[in-house]
């Protein structure tokens, strides 16, 4: 039995306007002051509001650090009445000004530049990290460190010791909202998924199955001038700095399948199936697998050099082995399940009892009445986002919400991604020592959890990464 998008519709909550921020406790203490010392109050009707949109007051503040792809989220923070896009930031100013192009943004006026440092010092809430993947832990360190809450997408860094480095958030400035980019968890399909597994409704679980689409190779490196208003040093950032090419820097997959830039899909999709598995071990008390193993395949040829295919068994210390691999790899390990129809990325729960699946496409179970069960699981229950992924961001910076993927979450699934990639890197096998916090038994794998990053982009603080 399967529940899709096209079965079943979202709903949207709206949240009572709870302001949380000490600039918006500010301006109203000193309104209700005025008023009580007998001085009128004349305030326009752009300062209260109007249309919809909350007073500016209220509103939360929000910067993008890159403007192409994910970026579009702006679209969704400015149909927001409580929420203000207020800068937009991208090495290629080309971006900036397509993305102002949408209709939900023009007319608006915003902060703009090419280097996104320039904004971290202005009076901003938040920021959301829309970047290449080898920018998103430097850009989040720097936010946190600006006292921004940060909505950074997936996946979290290229390398162990950056995820690591994302602990000095955890543990310095738990006051900050950190909402990391998984947006299944805020659909429609995860949460009941999880809710109905951990109350028990597939009997013990048996076995849980998770894949994610594969890698690409090819790209030409066809090397040519910027354009103009293409900040080449900027765009580089942290990594190596090379000649522009557009397979490198202009299409996605220059960002999403070169090594200097990403470890690719394994992580770049994986990210999301692997983040349901891990909040579903998170609720069981467990965190990152302690050994893999596994295959793969790494393109020889061309300019993409990030895995195409990897199959790898996860070993965790509950003695649990999970399995994750490619789509197309995945296929040996998949049961024949009555009703069960195969989707590009997912996360499979077989119990004693019966099963369940989900995707960011749907929910499927081994019967209806198992379905029926999803409004009313049981006591166990998880954070529900109420709303889109970014809205559930905003809610918690307002004090309406949790954020449904958090920071340490993040830490665990994309570490255990980085672990299957070095261990096809590195003789097919990693152990990792948690108490350490290493790769250990493997003196070629431990260094790689290491990767040069450009100054003065190597911000990573070796407190957090044992460097």
């Amino acid at each position: 039995m399967e529940i899709t998008r096209k079965t079943q519709k979202q709903t949207m909550h709206t949240h009572k306007n709870t302001p949380g921020m000490a600039r918006r406790r500010f301006l109203k203490t000193s309104l209700g002051t005025i008023s009580a010392l007998g001085f009128p109050t004349i305030i326009p009707a752009t300062a209260l509001g109007k249309g919809g949109k909350a007073a500016p007051s209220e509103r939360v503040t929000v910067g993008m650090i890159g403007c192409g792809g994910r970026g579009r989220l702006a679209y969704s923070y400015a149909q927001m009445p409580d929420v203000q896009v207020v800068a937009l930031a991208d090495a290629n100013l080309a971006k900036i000004a397509k993305l102002k192009t949408h209709d939900t943004l023009k007319g608006m006026t915003f902060k703009e530049t090419d280097d996104f440092r320039s904004i971290l010092t202005e009076d901003i809430d938040a920021m959301h990290i829309a970047t290449g993947d080898y920018w998103h832990v430097p850009a989040l360190l720097l936010a946190a460190r600006a006292g921004k809450h940060a909505y950074v997408e997936k996946p979290l860094g290229i390398s162990i010791e950056q995820c690591l480095a994302c602990n000095e958030i955890v543990k310095e400035r738990p006051e900050l909202q950190i909402q990391y980019g998984t947006q299944n968890r805020s659909g429609s399909y995860v949460r009941p998924a999880m809710e109905l597994v951990l109350n028990g409704h597939i009997g013990e679980v048996k076995d849980v199955i998770v894949w994610a689409p594969e890698g690409e190779a090819g790209g030409v490196n066809d090397a040519k001038p910027a354009p103009e208003g293409f900040n080449l040093d900027m765009w580089f950032g942290p990594a190596p700095l090379r000649e522009y090419c557009e397979d490198r820097c202009k299409t996605p997959k220059g960002i999403w399948h070169i090594y200097d830039h990403a470890i690719g899909f394994v992580a770049g999709w994986g990210a999301h199936p692997m983040d349901q598995l891990q909040w579903w071990l998170d609720e069981t008390g467990v965190g990152i697998p302690e050994e893999v193993k596994a295959t793969g395949k790494i393109p020889t040829t061309g300019l993409y050099n990030t895995l195409t295919h990897w199959n790898a068994e996860m070993r965790y210390a509950n003695g649990r082995t999970i399995r994750f691999a490619d789509t197309q790899s995945i296929d040996q390990y998949l049961p024949k399940l009555d009703r069960f129809r195969k989707q590009d990325h997912g996360t499979l729960f077989i119990g004693s009892e019966g099963w369940v699946y989900c995707s960011r496409y749907s929910i499927q179970a081994s019967s209806r009445e198992l379905l029926a069960k999803m409004n009313n699981p049981g006591e166990k229950r998880l954070i529900h986002s109420k709303g889109k992924h970014e809205r559930n961001f905003i809610d918690a910076i307002k004090g309406d919400n949790k954020t449904v993927t958090n920071l340490s979450s993040a830490i665990r699934s994309d570490i255990a991604c980085h672990l299957v990639d070095l261990a096809i890197r590195h003789g097919g096998s990693v152990r990792w020592d948690n108490k350490k916090q290493t790769i250990v038994g493997n003196d070629a794998a431990q260094k790689a959890m290491h990767r040069p990053m450009r100054k003065p982009w190597d911000v990573l603080n070796p407190k957090y990464t044992g460097a």
